[in-house]
């Protein structure tokens, strides 16, 4: 009876033990339940893409389920204000665009604060905007022949973006003003319809971000003249940067990124930075994104942080100088 009773103790302690064999090998055991990847703009959109390629490579290397909520709204300060109330544990995580250093100087107020409530984690990867025409509407084929055109043309041509303050519509901005042309921004609800409004002729030029404009440059609906970024994308090797073509200090990306709740322990963020970086840089996801127009990045915490303070003082110019305003 006794040997009974010491085999049953066992059995019971080995039973209540049991979720211990479900922990992660990072701090604490993370991650030991499902980690939520709160993404603030709409399904299918290259934020929402990325995340979900590096959440389900994070969910295979750490056997634990990063699942992707889309809070989309008040273009992403819906969801980056979410995430900063959230629970510094781990188990949220914000992977953002740039609007999160757009946004302080698009927005009267911004439910966060860019430098205290969260802790920069790692910028994934980048997107590179792209000026697009179309060739039917406007023959041009490179950047300074727009402008050119465009000046001789006062007032004729407007340019489509993904929406107001996205870096592809600063882009834009930052265009027109280097060539001090007159034609008006267009903002659509995301590069998909910013994309077939130039495709129909609606607006006969954009700047978009890369990823949903690939296969329409491909097959020759539309014509990239240039891509805002320091060096040629790989899907596209043929076409120019702008400095390439003659126009400097126009850079600008569109960056993936990841940032978790201020308050997570240092080592914490510190592993979930490296599983972060561990997953992109994965070949099958790393492809994948290439295929898309994304470079893979993946810089320090250190890094990103420096970033986040350059590009708030980069875009708060254009859109001070551009008198860029919410409608």
């Amino acid at each position: 009876m006794k040997l009974f009773a010491k085999a049953l103790a066992v059995s019971v302690t080995m039973l209540l033990a049991g979720p211990a064999f479900a922990q992660g090998p990072g701090p604490g055991g993370w991650p030991n339940k499902p980690v939520k990847i709160i993404v603030p703009f709409a399904p299918a959109g290259p934020t929402d893409i990325a995340a979900r390629l590096i959440a389900q490579k994070m969910s295979d290397n750490l056997k634990q389920q990063f699942y992707i909520e889309n809070q989309a709204g008040a273009g992403g300060n819906l969801g980056m204000g979410n995430a900063a109330k959230s629970l510094p544990d781990g188990y949220t995580i914000l992977f953002v665009s740039s609007s999160y250093v757009v946004n302080p100087s698009l927005y009267p107020k911004v439910p966060y604060d860019p430098y205290k409530d969260f802790i920069p984690l790692t910028v994934a990867a980048t997107a590179a905007n792209v000026l697009l025409v179309n060739p039917e509407v406007l023959p041009v084929k490179t950047p300074k022949e727009l402008a050119d055109h465009v000046l001789k043309n006062p007032g004729k041509y407007t340019f489509a973006s993904a929406g107001t303050g996205t870096t592809p519509h600063l882009s834009g901005e930052l265009f027109k003003l280097t060539f001090k042309l007159d034609t008006v921004h267009v903002p659509f609800g995301g590069a998909g319809p910013a994309i077939q409004s130039i495709l129909a002729g609606h607006t006969p030029l954009a700047f978009t971000s890369l990823p949903p404009a690939v296969p329409f440059i491909k097959d020759g609906k539309l014509r990239a003249l240039a891509v805002a970024n320091k060096t040629r994308v790989a899907v596209l090797p043929d076409v120019p940067t702008l400095a390439e073509a003659g126009i400097p200090n126009q850079e600008a990306d569109t960056f993936q990124a990841v940032l978790a709740p201020a308050g997570v322990p240092k080592d914490l963020a510190g592993y979930i930075q490296q599983e972060v970086v561990k997953a992109t840089k994965s070949p099958d996801v790393t492809a994948k994104m290439e295929q898309l127009g994304l470079e893979i990045i993946c810089n320090t915490q250190e890094q990103f942080a420096q970033q986040i303070k350059d590009e708030i003082a980069k875009w708060g110019k254009v859109i001070k100088d551009a008198n860029i305003k919410v409608q």
